[in-house]
């Protein structure tokens, strides 16, 4: 059957088709949707994993028991389950194993704009990469059977544009596949240096067989046209440069980027008058080429960095730009900002207004880096606050330790933030942690976490108690906030900063945007009362602005959080229920 479908969600049915057994993934954009779309089919363990390296290794363990695996995420996200990764290379797996990296050029929403095929060829394992829905959901199948055949994880990359925009899929039946028999063999699965050295031959080979098989393989194809030029290209720069020159040029379209053919583009240059590279970010494709010996043009015209476009290839090439006005050339500007009602906002003033340094994470909350509250100041990777603020605090001492505070989300805590807070109980740096518990996975879509008690399908799972755990790994002082409470929140934070002792702060609220959160009616304004002081526009709530010299409020944005309440000296900011 036919359908229109998002390439995240064909991709989901490429894996329930292949008779894919355990999903175990972390949610990341553009990544996440994959995964969710998963838990969909009654026929696939799914589950989100407190970060990418577990969910590699969930994977890995259930290839090894005889069951194709799965597991997903984005590109930052590769970094983290790396170990695995370059290990699972040298070991094999026993029933197919896919991952899925979503690379994010532009970033959308991301830390950086990393390159996910280096980690494929380091790591030395087969990466594809799909141009649309259809190839998404073939791949995916395909990937297992490549799996299973080369005795190797098999890499899917995505992208933001594939894996956010919908083509036309064809769907077939699951196949279900009986148990791969798993039996004992330390000299394949226990890596320690004896056996490892004799895998590392295995690899090699295993990659000279899939370059020959790359020069045949059916994600590899050429397209003739006119032979003035040749284009080499993948992902999304294969759909710009279609619409750009139709049949006016040639193309190599690559859909296996590594490892990438040899004798194909040799073929295929020496057909061509100009050869072409297109590919966004760095020119993994070009040097290849120019390896070869093979004369191209690449970053030399093309940038590398950012998203390509149709316009853009169209005017490093010579080709006429088609006129019109690009789409931000017609919007307002919106910068971004946390959502009204957003519990972190609370804590987030304080911090500002006592002129804490603030060492944040990623998330949401990364938000509180933005006028006007303007509070972190760092923010490197998932975990990295806490343990940057112990290392902050052991180069300044007491210089810094009464005035710098990590903070750091529920989730993200789960994830990398655990290891962190053990460094500052066993090295003891009288360090003050805030963890921004909003009961949920807020950035990604509402993803559940370990904290939550439930599971991806929204069924009771298992909880962790983030005071008993904090209080287990060494912390006597836990303290609960509530960030709405801007008093409480200013003594908690100014006792905390000012004892000679490690502390965790746990500011505790639901995200604003849950369902099943209740929220009060909207504040009003008393024109009469209200003096235009602006006090109230110090927390940056969108909900909130200026009108003829007076605040206003937005009734369709504010939830009644009562945070603008207690900035408001006048009393000018009432409850809609007064």
């Amino acid at each position: 059957m036919k359908q229109l479908m998002l390439g995240n969600k064909a991709f989901a049915r490429g894996l329930y088709e292949a008779g894919c057994c355990v999903v175990s993934s972390y949610p990341g954009t553009p990544s996440t949707e994959v995964t969710e779309e998963a838990a969909k089919f009654d026929d696939i363990y799914c589950e989100w994993a407190p970060n990418e390296k577990v969910a590699m290794e969930t994977a890995f363990g259930a290839s090894l028991a005889g069951r194709r695996s799965f597991c997903g995420m984005k590109h930052v996200g590769l970094n983290v389950a790396a170990d695995p990764l370059y290990t699972c290379s040298y070991t094999g797996v026993n029933a197919g194993m896919v991952i899925c990296v979503a690379d994010d050029a532009g970033m959308h929403s991301s830390q950086n704009e990393q390159d996910s095929r280096h980690h494929a060829i380091a790591a030395k394992v087969p990466m594809l990469e799909p141009s649309d829905s259809a190839e998404a959901l073939a791949f995916a199948k395909a990937a297992f059977e490549l799996s299973e055949e080369y005795d190797t994880p098999v890499i899917i990359k995505m992208c933001t544009r594939v894996a956010h925009s919908q083509s036309v899929v064809e769907t077939a039946d699951r196949v279900e596949l009986p148990v791969k028999k798993y039996e004992k063999n330390i000299a394949k699965y226990v890596m320690m240096p004896g056996n490892a050295i004799r895998r590392h031959p295995v690899v090699e080979d295993r990659m000279k067989r899939l370059a020959e098989y790359a020069d045949s393989c059916p994600f590899n194809r050429v397209e003739m046209g006119d032979t003035s030029m040749g284009i080499i290209t993948d992902s999304t720069s294969y759909m710009y440069a279609r619409e750009v020159f139709g049949d006016k040029a040639s193309i190599l379209k690559i859909g296996m980027v590594n490892p990438l053919p040899v004798g194909l583009i040799r073929d295929f240059a020496a057909k061509v008058d100009r050869l072409v590279v297109i590919e966004e970010l760095d020119p993994i494709i070009e040097n290849h080429c120019r390896q070869l010996g093979l004369d191209v043009v690449g970053k030399d015209v093309f940038p590398i960095n950012g998203e390509f476009s149709q316009n853009l290839i169209a005017e490093k090439l010579g080709m006429p730009v088609p006129a019109g006005v690009k789409l931000e050339e017609q919007l307002p500007v919106r910068p971004p900002v946390m959502c009204a009602g957003c519990p972190h906002r609370g804590i987030f003033y304080t911090l500002s207004k006592n002129k804490v340094t603030v060492l944040g994470d990623i998330g949401c909350y990364t938000l509180g880096a933005v006028a006007p509250l303007s509070s972190i100041e760092m923010t490197l990777c998932m975990g990295g606050s806490i343990s940057a603020t112990h290392g902050f605090n052991k180069a300044l001492g007491r210089e810094s330790e009464g005035r710098t505070v990590a903070v750091i989300g529920d989730s993200t805590f789960m994830h990398s933030g655990m290891t962190g807070l053990a460094n500052i109980a066993y090295n003891q740096s009288n360090s003050t942690v805030i963890i921004l518990d909003n009961s949920i996975t807020g950035m990604t879509g509402h993803q559940q976490n370990p904290t939550t008690g439930y599971n991806i399908k929204g069924d009771p799972a298992g909880k962790i108690d983030l005071e008993a755990l904090c209080r287990a790994m060494g912390f006597e002082r836990v303290r609960i906030v509530d960030p709405y409470d801007l008093k409480e929140c200013d003594t908690v934070i100014k006792e905390e900063l000012a004892v000679d002792a490690p502390s965790v702060i746990i500011s505790r609220r639901p995200c604003a945007l849950l369902k099943y959160v209740k929220h009060k009616k909207p504040l009003i304004v008393d024109n009469d009362r209200c003096v235009g002081c602006k006090s109230c526009m110090r927390i940056g709530c969108p909900a909130i602005s200026m009108k003829n010299g007076k605040a206003a409020i937005d009734t369709t944005l504010c939830v009644g959080c009562g945070v603008c309440q207690q900035l408001c000296g006048t009393k000018a900011l009432i409850s809609g229920e007064e």
